[in-house]
């Protein structure tokens, strides 16, 4: 990670990823894009992390996870229970069609890069009023 950047200055992302070496370095890449990151192992866990944290504004998604809920229905669920939340999908195996992607939401195929994650995140922002603090 770089710490030379200072403390994050973007809203929280949570990083749902089930592969943890991969989910280490979304992290890494997060937080050196200046954004605070907390992480899910899965679609389940990431509902209860949601669940529990309202400062949460991003969500960046795996799409193939296993368990009951993949990050396609993952972005469904945070579409219908917190609507102001954006996503960012990602996927190393499929594109998924324009009609499967959640209103506003973004996918970046992998792997990505740290300048089309941050491309991404200036993306939301441009297209969003600023959060309240």
């Amino acid at each position: 990670m770089n710490h030379d950047k200072g403390p994050p200055t973007g809203p929280l992302v949570l990083v749902v990823e089930d592969e943890p070496l991969i989910r280490l370095s979304a992290i890494e890449m997060v937080e050196d894009a200046g954004y605070a990151a907390v992480e899910a192992h899965d679609a389940l866990e990431a509902v209860r992390i949601l669940d529990s944290r309202p400062d949460i504004r991003i969500v960046f998604t795996d799409i193939d996870m296993p368990g009951a809920m993949n990050g396609l229905l993952l972005a469904a669920a945070i579409r219908d229970r917190w609507p102001p939340i954006e996503i960012i999908l990602t996927s190393g195996a499929l594109v998924p069609a324009a009609a499967l992607m959640p209103d506003r939401g973004l996918f970046l195929p992998k792997p990505y890069t740290q300048t089309q994650l941050e491309t991404a995140f200036n993306q939301i922002e441009a297209a969003r009023p600023p959060y309240d603090a």
